[in-house]
This record gives structure tokens, sequence and C-alpha cells, in this order.
């Protein structure tokens, strides 16, 4: 008998100590941190094709692309708020994990005032840019030493697939 209640006691014990795995970790905030003002610029880069002459197909991505980066802002919002976490750091903040991979505020302004007859080729460069910057940001999420979070990790996979097939797109649209 006493040796059942060893047991049961060693049993319990090991079951108190066991920590139960993070919700999430530095890896998954940082992520989400640099993921929505880079979504932020993103949507401000696709704005600009509504008013200027493109292809129908690419101003339907540049509509999708909006959408589907708005939802994932409200996503990872709702997610740093669970966590208590700040929305926004210094971009500074990040420089040891890769740094923001934002588009130049240069090239963006200058897509803004380019020529009608420059802008296509303009918008496709610099939409594409951003596109691969969102899929450098997500692998660090997904990479050895990335996040945790079941649901920051899923939008990762997300972000590398669509702006992955993105930029594939963006690059057979003829000019």
């Amino acid at each position: 008998m006493r040796v059942v209640l060893a047991v049961v006691a060693l049993l319990l014990t090991s079951c108190a100590t066991t920590a139960a795995p993070p919700q999430h970790n530095a890896a998954d905030v940082m992520f989400l941190q640099m993921l929505i003002p880079q979504n932020q610029q993103g949507i401000e880069i696709v704005r600009l094709a509504a008013a200027r002459p493109l292809p129908a197909s690419v101003k339907e991505l540049a509509a999708a692309i909006e959408v589907t980066q708005k939802t994932e802002i409200d996503d990872m919002r709702g997610w740093l708020r669970e966590w208590n976490q700040p929305e926004t750091v210094p971009p500074q903040a990040h420089a040891g994990h890769g740094g923001m991979k934002m588009t130049s505020p240069d090239l963006v302004g200058a897509l803004k005032a380019a020529p009608d007859g420059e802008f296509t080729r303009r918008f496709l460069d610099v939409l594409t840019g951003q596109q691969q910057g969102a899929v450098e940001l997500a692998q660090t999420e997904n990479g050895t030493s990335g996040g945790v979070n079941p649901q920051a990790r899923d939008l990762a996979r997300r972000v590398i697939e669509s702006r992955t097939a993105e930029v594939k797109q963006l690059l057979n649209v003829k000019t």
C-alpha cells in the first residue's frame, strides 16, 4: 500500500511541475508587431491601383490583397490584445531580428507620383517587393527559432502561400 501511495504522490508531483507549453513567445509577438505595419503599407500601395490605369486582373488582385490584409491586421491586433502586448514598437526594436521588411517610403512616394505611362511597371515592381518582404517576415515565424502560437504560425503559413502566389501572378502580368 505504501508503494502505491508513493507512486501516486510521485505522479501528482510530476504532473504539477510539468509546465504547459507557452501560448505565445517573443517571436510570435515580434512577427505580429512587424507584419501589422507591413500589411498597412501593402494596403496603402494596393489602394493606388483603384484610380490608375492598370489591367483588370491587377486591379482585382489589388482589391483582394486589401481585403485579406485588413482581415489579417484585425486578427493580429486581437491576438496582441489577448496577450497583453503592444501593437507597435519602435522599428529599431526588431533590428536584431532582421529588421522591418518594409518598402522604402521613397519608392512608395515615387509610385504615387509616377505618370500613368510608367505606373503599371512601377506598381508591379513595388508590390512584388512588398509581397516578398511579407514572405521573408513570415518565414521567421515558422523558422527553427520562431513562434509557438498555432494561430500565428498558421497565419505565417498562409502569408507565405498567398504572397508567393501573388508574386507569381504579378510577375506574369504583361506590361
